[in-house]
């Protein structure tokens, strides 16, 4: 615990404090001044508490209370993992396994979270963050409602336990990333080291498929996370596809089934779970079927994206057509 004043000889209190944090990640920094301007600043270094001199005995009983309780929260943490979720919704894991919701008083300062996690290990421009979130008040009134946000989101990840710090560099903000882990980056660290999709395999595989429990920020519609959003969608896409079509060619139709109708709901306008859908119904005789996903896709890609479905399924879908229509007429003709 370092009490530190912050008009000093040699070395100001703030960057000292600076130094100190990078000496000792834990270490609990308490403000002690005259001087109330410098709040906001003392904050921005992630301060535990801030001391208006003269300083009364009870005041200073809380900052030091306060010190012991953020110790005691790191000690019974230590040697545990908590997970932040950005899959579906911006949730966390604690370090017990459990999902917690974050208590957001509004949601510019969630907003805020969400995007300094998008860009974590990076530092992101004050100007950026304002233009962002505020986009519409004056300079000063933005300044202060950023400085309220980061504030609000301190005191949510350490009420939370997360290993984590918002730390203010070259006028801007980073979220520096601790033990804690992320669901999104598991999920595809899971995927890449995944072995190849094959019957023997496919037990670890679904596993990969649970992992991933909803789009990125799906809930939230933040607009700036549209590309990573489709990025993990495709990967996601790509890998149940995989998995599904190892099931269809050993025969195993419902669990097949069950894929490709996830592939549907997740993604309604990729023709993937349709056209598996399609070729698994062909095998089972549900001609009906079979007709109905290929006027369903092909009216979704027309109304929503103002395409035909590709070469290869219409090209399988007429094959098939012909298939049925030859077979009818050999029936006939005998």
């Amino acid at each position: 615990m370092a009490f530190l004043d912050i008009q000093m000889p040699v070395i100001g209190g703030f960057e000292l404090a600076e130094k100190l944090l990078q000496l000792q990640p834990n270490a609990q920094i308490i403000f002690v001044t005259a001087y109330e301007k410098y709040a906001v600043k003392a904050f921005e270094v992630n301060a535990l508490d801030y001391l208006l001199k003269p300083v009364g005995e009870e005041r200073l009983a809380v900052a030091i209370r306060r010190a012991f309780e953020a110790n005691e929260r790191l000690t019974s943490n230590a040697g545990k993992t908590a997970m932040v979720c950005c899959l579906q919704s911006l949730r966390y894991k604690d370090q017990s396994g459990n999902m917690q919701e974050f208590a957001w008083r509004t949601y510019k300062a969630a907003e805020l979270f969400a995007y300094l996690i998008h860009h974590r290990g990076k530092t992101v421009g004050r100007q950026e963050l304002i233009d962002l979130l505020w986009p519409e008040y004056d300079m000063q009134r933005a300044t202060a409602q950023l400085h309220t946000a980061v504030y609000q989101i301190r005191k949510i990840i350490e009420l939370a336990g997360l290993d984590l710090q918002i730390k203010y560099v070259d006028r801007g903000y980073r979220l520096v990333w601790g033990s804690v882990k992320l669901d999104v980056e598991e999920w595809e660290k899971s995927l890449k080291q995944a072995p190849p999709v094959r019957p023997d395999t496919l037990e670890s595989h679904l596993e990969i498929i649970r992992l991933n429990t909803g789009d990125y920020l799906e809930d939230h519609h933040y607009a700036w996370a549209d590309y990573e959003q489709h990025r993990v969608r495709l990967l996601w896409l790509n890998h149940v596809r995989e998995v599904a079509d190892c099931y269809a060619s050993l025969g195993k139709y419902a669990d097949a089934e069950q894929l490709y109708r996830q592939m549907i709901v997740r993604m309604p306008d990729a023709e993937d779970g349709y056209f598996g859908l399609m070729k698994i119904y062909a095998e089972m005789n549900h001609d009906s079927e079979v007709r109905r996903l290929f006027l369903q896709i092909n009216d979704i890609l027309r109304e929503e994206l103002d395409i035909d479905p590709s070469s290869e399924l219409n090209d399988w879908y007429l094959r098939w057509s012909a298939d049925k229509l030859s077979v009818q007429e050999k029936r006939v003709h005998e």
